[in-house]
């Protein structure tokens, strides 16, 4: 009889949350588009639970044309509508907004020829930080730093605690418990 993975207790027994935790979370992450992605699924999970943007997921991909930067920076106020009535997202007008905004942002980034992967990763020089495995911060000095370079950006709901959080989740951070068999495989 072989004996039970072990793995962070955050994702319970939710088969959805497991998957997550065992194939995506803090596994590195470096196309641009998905970090874009991830940054903004983070900011519509603000002031909820993660899962329930998980659960929401392949929604939000259809509502914002598999979050294509290109088409989401060419949403209207007739596309806004659309969204707030969709309900299989999270119908938040600023956060709609945001990520609109956050999307022509991402483009004149590209425009100008900053890579949001190289920008992103920047922060630890391409390397994956690894957490002591026991404790968990809400937000670290650097989730701050990269918070506030993405505000004078103009990104909205990217501060330190939802930043962090996506840190863990595209790997930038390996947050995995001590015992999670995941923490060695990534």
């Amino acid at each position: 009889m072989s004996k039970a993975k072990q793995r962070c207790r955050w994702p319970g027994e939710d088969p959805l949350y497991v998957a997550y935790h065992d194939e995506e979370w803090g596994v590195p992450q470096h196309d641009s588009r998905m970090l874009w992605e991830m940054l903004m699924l983070e900011g519509f999970q603000a002031g909820l639970s993660w899962i329930t943007v998980l659960r929401k997921r392949e929604a939000f991909r259809k509502a914002f044309k598999g979050f294509d930067p290109a088409k989401v920076a060419r949403f209207n106020e007739k596309d806004i509508e659309r969204l707030l009535a969709d309900p299989g997202i999270i119908r938040s007008r600023a956060k709609i907004e945001a990520t609109i905004a956050a999307a022509k942002i991402y483009l004149d980034l590209q425009k100008r020829g900053e890579d949001f992967a190289e920008f992103c990763w920047s922060f630890t020089e391409g390397k994956v930080l690894k957490g002591d495995g026991k404790t968990v911060p809400t937000s670290t000095p650097l989730s701050e730093r990269i918070s506030k370079e993405l505000k004078k950006r103009g990104f909205k709901f990217v501060g330190p605690t939802i930043v962090y959080a996506w840190m863990q989740a595209v790997g930038i951070v390996n947050d995995h418990a001590a015992h999670c068999f995941r923490r060695k495989e990534i």
